[in-house]
This record gives C-alpha cells, sequence and structure tokens, in this order.
C-alpha cells in the first residue's frame, strides 16, 4: 500500500507515545485518522482534539464506516495488543492490510533519509537531542519520537522541507529490523526484553543484524565499548563515541554553579564551550552521539552550540519538578538497571552532599525476575529506596517474583520500604526529604503531580 494514496488509517493502541506520532503524522497528511486504546489519556484526548476519532471500548461495532475499506484503510497496531483482539480479528478476517507500527516506519524511511538512534538506553534522549540539533538549523527534519519534547511539546516534528527523518530505532520484538537507516546511533546493548529474546545471544545478534540494514554511503555511531561487532555493508562508515574516547568525544568538562561546558570533538575540528541545556552528565555523553549525527549531516558548529544551549530535554526523561533550595524533585523513565544505575550517579554528581531518595516501580514480571540483582545492586548507590508493586504491562503474574525480590537483595544501610503505589502520597507525608527521584516506564508518573503539589506546600 501506498502511504501517499489511502485515505484512512485505523490505529489499534492509539495512545502510545510511539504510536501517537504516527497518528498526528498521518492527521498532518489529512488522512482520516480513528482507532481503539485501553484507557483514556492526557494523550489520547490531545489527539482527538486534534482530529481523530479514538474509542476506549473493544468493540467492532465502533470502527466508523469509512474505516472498513480495505482498499483505501490502513490498520496500525502495536505489539502490546493481543491477537485475539476482536477490532484486529476483524480487520484479519476481512484481509486488511496491517501493519506494526515499525513496519509503518519503515516505508517512511525509505523515501526519505532515515537518522536512527537504537540502543537499551539513552535513545529517547539523544534522538530527541538529534531532532532538535537538526529542526533549529538551516538542516531541518521530520521527527518520531519515544517522548514528549519539552521544546516542542509533542512527539512529532515536521518539516516540508527537508529529506532527513530521526526516528527512536526500537529493539523490542526486533521492530527496528524493519528500518531502512542512512545513519544510525547504537547507544547501549545491555541485554533487555529477555521475555521475547530468550538470550544475551539473541539480544546481540538482533544488534548485529540491525546494522547490516544500514544504507551504503551512510554510517554508523557507535558508542565505544559495547558488546556488539557490528557487521555493515560496504560503503558504510563506523564512528565510535563516548564520554571521553572514541572519533567523537568531550573533553575539558567543566561542571559547576548547576552547568556543564564542554569541548565538543569531532574527526576535523574541535567545537569550543558547548553549553548543556540540561546539565546533567548522563547528557554528555548522549550529546556527543547527537552532535555527531547533526555535524555529519551539515549542522554548523555555531547552530549545534545554539542548538545544545536551547535543548530543554524530555518528559520523564531526568525531567525535574521542584529544584530549589529546601528540596529537588525529578521524575526518570529509566526501567532497566544500567540506566538507573546512570540516573543515579548523574544525580549523586549534582547533589554530593544531600540524602537521595527514589520511589521505583518496577516495569514487568519478568524483566524483574531475570534483573533483581542487578535493579537491587543499581539501587544500592541510594540513600533511601521506596518500592511499589510491578507494573505488569503485558504480562500475567510469576509466583514467586514481586518488588519484594529486590528488597531483599539491596546493600546494607539502606533505607528501604516496599509499599503499595496509593499509599505513596501517605509514605511521602511526614518523611524527610532533600531530593527524591521516581523511577520507572509504569504508571508511577500519574503520582508524579500530586507527590509535587505534596512536597511544594511544606
Amino acid at each position: 500500500m501506498d502511504i501517499d494514496t489511502i485515505k484512512s488509517v485505523y490505529f489499534i493502541g492509539a495512545g502510545g507515545i510511539g504510536m501517537s506520532a504516527l497518528v498526528r503524522f498521518f492527521l498532518s497528511k489529512e488522512k482520516k485518522v480513528a482507532g481503539y486504546d485501553r484507557t483514556p489519556s492526557e494523550l489520547t484526548e490531545k489527539l482527538i482534539e486534534e482530529g481523530a476519532d479514538i474509542h476506549y471500548k473493544e468493540d467492532v461495532d465502533l470502527i466508523p464506516d469509512s474505516f472498513r475499506s480495505k482498499e483505501e484503510t490502513l490498520v496500525v497496531y502495536t505489539p502490546a495488543i493481543p491477537q485475539d483482539h476482536q477490532e484486529l480479528k476483524f480487520f484479519v478476517e476481512n484481509g486488511f492490510e496491517i501493519h506494526k507500527r515499525s513496519q509503518v516506519l519503515g516505508m517512511i524511511t525509505r523515501s526519505a533519509k532515515g537518522l536512527c538512534v537504537a540502543g537499551t538506553h539513552g535513545k529517547t534522549t539523544t534522538s530527541t537531542m538529534a531532532a532538535h540539533l537538526l529542526h533549529q538549523s538551516h538542516i531541518d527534519c521530520t521527527a518520531f519520537l519515544g517522548g514528549i519534547s519539552k521544546n516542542y511539546g509533542t512527539n512529532l516534528i515536521l518539516s516540508d522541507k527537508s529529506e532527513f527523518i530521526v526516528i527512536e530505532a526500537d529493539e523490542f520484538d526486533r521492530s527496528f529490523h524493519w528500518l531502512s537507516p542512512y545513519m544510525s546511533v547504537i547507544t547501549a546493548t545491555d541485554p533487555d526484553h529477555l521475555d521475547i529474546y530468550g538470550t544475551k545471544e539473541a539480544y546481540l545478534e538482533s544488534f548485529r543484524k540491525y546494522t547490516t540494514l544500514i544504507q551504503p554511503g551512510g554510517c554508523l555511531i557507535i558508542r565505544k565499548g559495547v558488546t556488539l561487532k557490528p557487521e555493515v555493508q560496504d560503503g558504510v562508515k563506523v564512528y565510535t563515541y563516548s564520554k571521553d574516547e572514541g572519533d567523537f568525544h568531550a573533553e575539558n568538562i567543566r561542571i559547576g554553579n548547576g552547568e556543564i561546558f564542554i569541548d565538543f570533538v569531532t574527526p576535523t575540528e574541535t567545537i569550543r564551550d558547548v553549553q548543556l541545556g540540561v546539565p546533567v552528565t548522563i547528557n554528555i555523553e548522549n550529546g556527543v552521539a547527537a552532535m555527531a549525527l547533526a555535524w555529519l549531516n551539515g549542522v554548523t558548529a555555531k547552530e549545534i552550540k545554539d542548538g545544545m544551549a536551547s535543548f530543554r530535554g524530555v518528559d520523564r526523561r531526568f525531567d525535574f519538578k521542584i529544584k530549589n533550595d529546601k528540596v529537588v524533585f525529578l521524575s526518570d523513565y529509566a526501567h532497566h538497571p544500567a540506566e538507573i544505575k546512570q540516573s543515579v550517579i548523574s544525580i549523586r554528581e549534582l547533589y554530593r552532599d544531600k540524602k537521595i531518595t527514589a520511589i521505583f516501580q518496577p516495569h514487568l514480571y519478568t524483566r524483574t525476575r531475570d534483573f533483581y540483582k542487578e535493579f537491587a545492586e543499581s539501587l544500592s548507590l541510594l540513600d533511601e529506596v521506596i518500592l511499589v508493586d510491578i507494573y505488569p504491562a503485558r504480562e500475567q503474574p510469576i509466583p514467586g517474583v514481586s518488588s519484594q525480590v529486590i528488597y531483599d537483595n539491596l546493600g546494607p544501610g539502606i533505607e528501604k520500604m516496599v509499599c503499595r503505589k496509593e499509599d505513596i502520597l501517605d509514605v511521602l507525608k511526614d518523611k524527610k526529604i532533600e531530593v527524591l527521584i521516581t523511577l520507572g516506564a509504569g504508571d508511577i508518573d500519574n503520582y508524579v503531580p500530586e507527590i509535587q503539589k505534596l512536597l511544594n506546600n511544606r
């Protein structure tokens, strides 16, 4: 099916962060857009305001008539939707063209220069940062982001003049194998999604295959030290990057007074005195990768400096909600042990003399089962840990797997407790808080506004 000729697009699972960017893309192309999501959210309500027809009940009768022609309708679904979903079954049984989100992104990248960011962690911030650098430069870009950019208030950036499309390349269920990148960053390959892949070796193999998809004439920008031997086609250049070594890196790092400045080193020039708009140490490495992608595609040194200084970050990625002399409160999406470790180290560098408390909601029973010792190790870098129940997402409970297994493996001397997420406010009410961070990819973020209100009113 040709994206330019279809008239209607129906989404099953319209409210996910990645799916909603596609909803907005097709609305911008003046297609009819409708779909289903399980629960209302701020995001789905915004999509309805923008022109999408979304309902929340699994019911074939709620599919509008204008989406019942298989010749004119493209159906897009998220892998989180079960195969026995009634609306999905209807489209399958009636011979509609049905694609995953990643397949549709793949169609889009074939007609443009796809700049993709893959990796276990860091990809949302890095891709959003790269998109901002390009969009505010003379190069410009379209971008499908894995989070809400604070600069633009959306997960979709549109351009009617640029040939570049920035995409967060998701390794979940091998989705990124549908892409045809012109250039790609790989940030990390720490094993994850073992419920899908089975073994660490299979996970790494998936990334190796992904590197074979980069188009000749393009580039791979891979973090130095990752456990991956890329296998690129002839005509694909390979660059390395990291915080302090590689073809692209930072030097002369200056941290102080709530600011971070670096010199950005490229293979042919050094761009001096680059200021990080979101001054946390984890963003030095993310920034190097984003700047490398922008620099290789013609963004000037001045545009890079201006873009990095004006970058405001991503919702739920080191997202400061309160930052004053009394208390600091931030929300972070980190849900893998390596991500949590990086986040905690970054916080510790900023607030060396403060007590740091985290509320952590584990995401998935399988991930908790596979990595509970690693979670405990990363969380043990904190002063205090409050664990809430596991967010199940698509999974059923696994006997013997709960937040308690992380609790039992936390290091000595850590203040710790387990509570229901519904009791978080009561727990915090009388607790002395200096620096507080919520961690996790589930619905813990729903409690952030009330936590913010509680801390502000002290």
